[in-house]
């Protein structure tokens, strides 16, 4: 009995510091976030340059995840276009 007690009170402390643990990392995003969109397209050429080098040289693996990181980086810079393209406006008008 004791033992269950004692489980059952690390689980239930365990649960809510997952759950104060959880509200500072959503507030901490809540923040301004700022896309160096021309940052992240000399990222995504690199990546591309070093596939492209990669292949040559018969690493295709290697090149294969340099080509995923580029797609990555140029998915999230379609994001931020389009989280620019509408959240451009004001509010109440």
């Amino acid at each position: 009995m004791r033992r269950r007690l004692t489980s059952l009170a690390v689980s239930t402390a365990l649960a809510g510091g997952v759950l104060f643990a959880a509200v500072p990392a959503q507030t901490a995003f809540a923040g301004q976030v700022t896309c160096r969109i021309s940052q992240m397209a000399e990222e995504a050429n690199q990546h591309k340059s070093k596939a492209a080098k990669l292949d040559r040289s018969g690493h295709h693996k290697a090149a294969a995840k340099e080509r995923a990181k580029a797609r990555a980086i140029e998915k999230r810079i379609a994001q931020c276009q389009d989280s620019e393209k509408h959240n451009s406006g004001h509010f109440g008008g």
